[in-house]
Parts: structure tokens; C-alpha cells; sequence
């Protein structure tokens, strides 16, 4: 049995409409950047209290300590208010006052303040969207080394959109943020290793890749790492290996790991047989529209038993899942 790649990773191949691509650039609702907490000013008995505020959740403390750090021109401070006025945090939510202190931050040199104006500019916040200065920003926040800014610009560059498509550039850009430790860019990285795009063809950086990016959580790099470790391309063939990293990306609800699994189960390749457990994820992954004639074909052979067992299972997983989904 050689299991096959995912649709996904087939339409990121496509570049003409990538399915990445369509999902984060620009990030209809990136997460604003946690500004780094700054060292203490040279008067300072303490650390920086505003930032650990942030971090244990203590929003209103953080207001009050990063103003008075904003007020001594701190551009750090400066961003967090930013983020707190973004977010509704210890304040109201007021996507003007976030735009002011980020503009106040940017102005400094504050890489953070860039990247979320950027995000600001194309999705129309604190003022009109602007995608043609969200490009210019994130830029200017990618020069300076943010990773998130060096991987959407990185998108922006794959689909010729601000930029005229430059696969070459693409790569460049998310090998600065790969390197950084962003994990969508280590998958991006990944596919375009696995294909030659933009960068010479190479399985085992992209096998590597997608092992980090997989670690770090990243659902698709699950799966497509979960394939070459199952087929033995770029890494050493593990079975066993790819049947536990398919169990990680189906547990977070992929719908080609849970399709592979239940391949896996029916087989009895990686892990042992079952049946069940084959008919539960073949269910579940069905629901999701990845459906599978093979796997019907398996189902009915099977007993009445086995086939109401597993119906119960996958009842049960899904409907547990729904409660955990905001």
C-alpha cells in the first residue's frame, strides 16, 4: 500500500490558486503580534512589568504599566497598547487608538508595529483597506526580521499579488521565516522542495522541513510528513512512525489524516488491524467530504456489530469535537 499525497499539497503544487495562499494572504484574522517584552529602562529596579502583566493575562496592570513606559518613548510599550486597544483587552476595543500607537511604534523602528499595521491595512482597520500599503509594511516588518511579515510577503510573491509571482523570492522569504521557527513557512518551504519550485528539488530538506513544521504543530505538515515517512521518500521508511503522526492530525480534525488512518486500520499497516477503529475514522473523515469507495467497499463487509460499534464511536468523537469548537 502506498498512500497517496493530500489534495493540498496538489493545489499548493498548482501555484496558480494555492490553497495555502488563499487562507493566509493576507490573513483575514491573523493574530496581532505579541510585542517582546523590552529591556528595562536604565532607571528601572524591576523587569518589565507591563509585558509579564500581558503574558498572566493581568490586561488592565498592563495598560496602566505600558502607558507609563509609552511615555518615556518605550516603542515595545507603545505596540502593546496597541495590541490591548486591538484586542479589547483591560480597554475597550478602539481600532483607531491601536492604529495610533502602532503608527507611534513603527515610527521607532518596531517590527511588531509594522506587521500589524500591515494586518491593519488589509483587512481595512483603523481606516480604509489598503492592500498596496499592507505590502509596503510588511516589507519593512520582513526586513527587519519578523517571521510572520518574511511569510506573508513570502504569499504575497507566490501568488503575484502587490508583487509581480516570483517563486524564487517566495523561497527566500520563507526560508528567513523557516528559519525563524514559523511553521507555516517551513511548510511552505517543504512543498516547494518536494516540487522544485523557486528552489532546487530536494526530499530530504523537504522531509526535514516538514518534520519541524509537524512538531511545531503545523496539521498539513502532519500529514504530508506522515506520507513520506509511511512511503519512504526524503526520510526512512517508518510505518509505524507515519501511523502515529496520521493519529496527531486526525485527532486535530484533518479529514485526509482521518481517511488515512482508517486505511491504515483496515490494512493493518503501521498498527495493528481494526476494524472498528478503521469504520470510526472512515465516518468521521466521510462527514468532512473526504469520502472513500475502498473503505465503503470494507464497511460492507462487515458485521452488523462491527459497523453500529463503529458508528457509535465516530458519533461520539464527533460530537465531543463540536463541544470543544468555539
Amino acid at each position: 500500500m502506498r498512500l497517496a499525497r493530500s489534495a493540498l499539497l496538489m493545489a499548493l503544487v498548482a501555484f496558480t490558486a494555492p490553497a495555502l495562499a488563499q487562507t493566509k494572504t493576507p490573513p483575514k484574522s491573523a493574530p496581532l503580534p505579541t510585542p517582546a517584552p523590552a529591556p528595562a529602562a536604565p532607571d528601572s529596579d524591576n523587569a518589565d512589568l507591563a509585558y509579564g502583566a500581558y503574558q498572566r493575562g493581568f490586561f488592565v496592570t498592563a495598560f496602566n504599566e505600558a502607558t507609563k513606559r509609552a511615555n518615556k518613548n518605550d516603542p515595545a510599550a507603545m505596540t502593546l497598547l496597541g495590541l490591548l486597544y486591538a484586542n479589547g483587552q483591560g480597554v475597550p476595543r478602539d481600532d483607531a487608538k491601536a492604529a495610533q500607537w502602532y503608527k507611534l511604534a513603527a515610527a521607532k523602528g518596531d517590527r511588531d508595529a509594522l506587521f500589524a499595521l500591515a494586518m491593519f491595512a488589509f483587512e481595512g482597520r483603523g481606516g480604509n483597506r489598503d492592500a498596496a500599503e499592507g505590502a509596503r509594511l510588511l516589507t519593512e516588518a520582513a526586513k527587519l526580521g519578523h517571521p510572520a511579515a518574511n511569510y506573508d510577503l513570502g504569499l504575497l510573491y507566490l501568488q503575484g499579488q502587490q508583487y509581480p509571482q516570483d517563486f524564487n523570492k517566495a523561497g527566500e522569504l520563507f526560508r528567513v521565516a523557516a528559519n525563524a521557527g514559523n511553521a507555516e513557512a517551513q511548510y511552505a518551504l517543504a512543498v516547494m522542495y518536494k516540487q522544485g519550485r523557486g528552489v532546487p528539488k530536494d526530499l530530504k530538506q523537504a522531509a526535514f522541513l516538514l518534520a519541524k513544521a509537524s512538531i511545531a504543530g503545523n496539521v498539513d505538515a502532519m500529514v504530508e510528513f506522515a506520507i513520506m515517512q509511511f512511503n519512504g521518500e526524503g526520510t526512512e521508511k517508518d510505518e509505524s512512525g507515519a501511523a502515529q503522526t496520521f493519529l496527531r492530525a486526525a485527532r486535530r480534525g484533518s479529514p485526509i489524516a482521518q481517511n488515512r488512518l482508517a486505511r491504515i486500520l483496515m490494512a493493518g499497516r503501521g498498527m495493528p488491524a481494526d476494524p472498528v477503529e478503521a469504520l470510526k475514522w472512515h465516518i468521521v473523515a466521510k462527514a468532512a467530504g473526504a469520502g472513500d469507495p475502498d473503505l465503503d467497499a470494507f464497511a460492507a463487509k462487515q458485521t452488523q456489530q462491527v459497523r453500529d460499534a463503529a458508528d457509535k464511536a465516530a458519533k461520539k468523537w464527533m460530537s465531543t469535537m463540536a463541544a470543544l469548537t468555539p
